[in-house]
């Protein structure tokens, strides 16, 4: 009995303990909450100082929205306090800023997709027609920040940097004699010869039709590239492709003799030459501005006459139900951001932003149904991020005009289903089996305990055939062809945006900006306040979330495998998670994650 009571007031101190620093930290972060509010119009004009240096850091994964940061009155800084939105806003208002008189980019290898970098890469093009200088500096040039640097007047890396121009590589983990060795046994069904969602697990290799798209990809993708690097080196495209082919470059002297960069500094004498353009005295310290210091200043804010054009964000996969993670797209979550929006007399366009490799095919069709009661009130038009595919291509077609960047992925319009058959796992090497009552054939079916009958394949067969008629037909309908037609454009392929404008899935090239010029034009509307759905990521409520033992736990665990094992073989893990979480689902999702290098 004592040492029951003993537990029982350890157990209780620590539930004690840890309200309390629920209560704080909710205290404080309300706190943190109402001061800036207080002050935001005070701090909005005094943020930024004379003579200031916007910089940017590209090593850092910019979502499309940005994040709510409850804890920045502690001193908690947003590893990307900005999404992509913010940050090409932000370039918009820093170039009529008049403190602010540049940009500094700060280079490294970039996790970002390289749609991402190919929008930033636009926008900053777009701020030096202010007449403001770019700089960029870097140790470790990946070929992402390479792309991305040459966008700037100057490039420059440290002595002992490295610079990357090797070409691009496409690389897909296949786990067919891995399940064979835990003998599990997959059961497949799709779509679409190119539907190669499955084919890590029924397959040791590529198959023709996967390597054929892959390798179209690779080339609309490379094209941009080195486009932009001969623009940067004043050369052309066919001396920048052989440089990669011969593996010239390896050391900033190699770039810099090729005039891919323009100096070798370190990133103090960096620093003396913008104080010097600057006209900053030796002493005194460079005033830098961040993008968070932009955030209140939207360049669209304004009191607009005509009333609003809503940007709405779908970036993850889709999923049903209710939405558990940060950046997840949900049936029920969307759908009640486009009723609001649908609902608000207001808004007279939409732009719905999507970067979704899809998932759920059920949701999809819940969202895309939403979408076309929204459709009935107002302008919709679609604007592509950095991939829209299966699932995401499913809630993008029924638009008034899809715009996409040219390297952004897209179409992959196919279905597949798969279930794991465990039962010899569960037989000979654990030792379990299983027994049953049933008083019906299928009454246990799905059934991943046992393998499936004929017939039970056949229905398995029939619903993903069933589906992918259903969205072929939806493609059909809203982009205006027969169905023949779009069978001969689906299979499952996936496509960049410039290749997909040219097969009729996309109408235009181009950001978001041009995607919410085309929904003001619809409503015919001139005077007009872009607003974004949903609310940013709020970091209090992911915190809420984990202490309540949500699956927001399960981001924590990704990350701590990603600092253990690397982005790539995390991503692997979960993407074996991800199927698992599938198994006897149709859906709607891209072919496989794509990671270009």
């Amino acid at each position: 009995m004592k040492q029951f009571f003993k537990m029982f007031f350890a157990s209780l101190l620590g539930a004690i303990v840890a309200s309390v620093i629920i209560v704080a930290l909710s205290i404080g972060a309300i706190i943190g909450l109402a001061t800036k509010a207080a002050s935001t119009a005070s701090e909005s004009e005094t943020a930024i100082k004379e003579n200031s240096v916007l910089k940017l850091d590209i090593g850092k994964t910019f979502h499309e929205q940005g994040v709510e940061n409850a804890f920045a009155f502690m001193g908690a800084e947003d590893d990307a306090a900005s999404g992509i939105y913010e940050i090409t806003q932000g370039l918009k208002v820093a170039s009529k800023d008049s403190k602010i008189k540049g940009l500094m980019i700060r280079l490294a290898p970039s996790p970002n997709s390289f749609a991402t970098l190919e929008q930033l890469r636009a926008a900053i093009v777009e701020f030096k027609k202010s007449g403001k200088f770019v700089y960029a500096y870097g140790e470790s040039l990946s070929q992402g920040a390479l792309y991305l640097a040459s966008a700037a007047d100057s490039v420059f890396v440290n002595p002992a940097g490295d610079v990357e121009l090797k070409g691009l590589v496409s690389q897909i983990p296949f786990f067919k004699n891995t399940l064979a060795k835990l003998e599990i046994e997959p059961e497949i069904f799709y779509a679409g010869k190119f539907k190669s969602a499955t084919e890590p697990f029924r397959a040791d290799k590529m198959s023709e039709p996967n390597r054929l798209q892959l390798s179209a990809i690779q080339t609309d993708i490379w094209n941009e590239m080195i486009t932009r690097l001969a623009e940067h080196a004043k050369s052309d495209t066919a001396a920048i492709n052989q440089l990669a082919q011969t593996g010239a470059i390896q050391f900033p002297q190699d770039a810099l003799d090729h005039k891919l960069i323009d100096g070798i500094r370190y990133w103090d004498q960096v620093e003396t030459m913008l104080k010097a353009k600057l006209d900053v005295k030796e002493k005194k310290e460079i005033s830098y501005a961040s993008f968070d210091d932009l955030a209140d200043k939207d360049p669209e804010d304004n009191d607009a006459k005509d009333g609003r054009v809503a940007v709405i964000f779908a970036e993850g996969q889709i999923s049903d139900g209710e939405a558990n993670g940060d950046y997840e797209i949900t049936d029920r979550n969307l759908v009640q951001t486009i009723r609001k929006v649908r609902d608000a007399d207001k808004v007279k366009a939409v732009v719905l932003r999507v970067n979704s490799p899809g998932g759920s095919a059920r949701a999809s069709e819940i969202i895309l149904r939403e979408l076309q009661l929204l459709h009935k009130k107002k302008p919709v038009v679609v604007s592509m991020g950095d991939v829209a595919a299966s699932g995401g291509y499913y809630i993008s077609c029924a638009a008034d005009s899809v715009f996409a960047m040219p390297t952004t992925i897209t179409g992959s319009i196919g279905v597949f289903s798969m279930m794991f058959n465990t039962e010899k796992l569960m037989n000979n090497k654990l030792g379990i089996t299983f027994d049953e009552v049933k008083n019906a054939p299928y009454a246990d079916f799905p059934n991943g305990m046992r393998k499936m009958t004929p017939e039970e394949g056949a229905m398995m067969q029939r619903s993903v055939d069933t589906i992918y008629a259903i969205f072929k037909r939806h493609v059909a309908e809203a982009r205006k062809m027969n169905v023949d037609d779009v069978d001969s454009i689906a299979q499952g392929r996936v496509w960049t945006g410039k290749a997909a404008m040219g097969i009729g899935l996309v109408d235009g090239l181009g950001n978001l900006d041009r995607a919410v010029r085309s929904a003001a034009a619809l409503a015919k509307i001139n005077d007009y306040e872009v607003r974004t759905y949903p609310e940013k990521v709020d970091k209090l409520k992911s915190l809420m979330r984990r202490i309540k033992g949500g699956s927001s736990s399960e981001e924590a665990i990704a990350k701590a495998i990603v600092k253990e094992m690397g982005s790539v073989n995390a991503r692997e893990l979960m993407t074996l998670k991800q199927f698992y979480n599938m198994n006897g689902r149709s859906m709607a999702l891209m072919p496989f994650r794509l990671t270009i290098r």
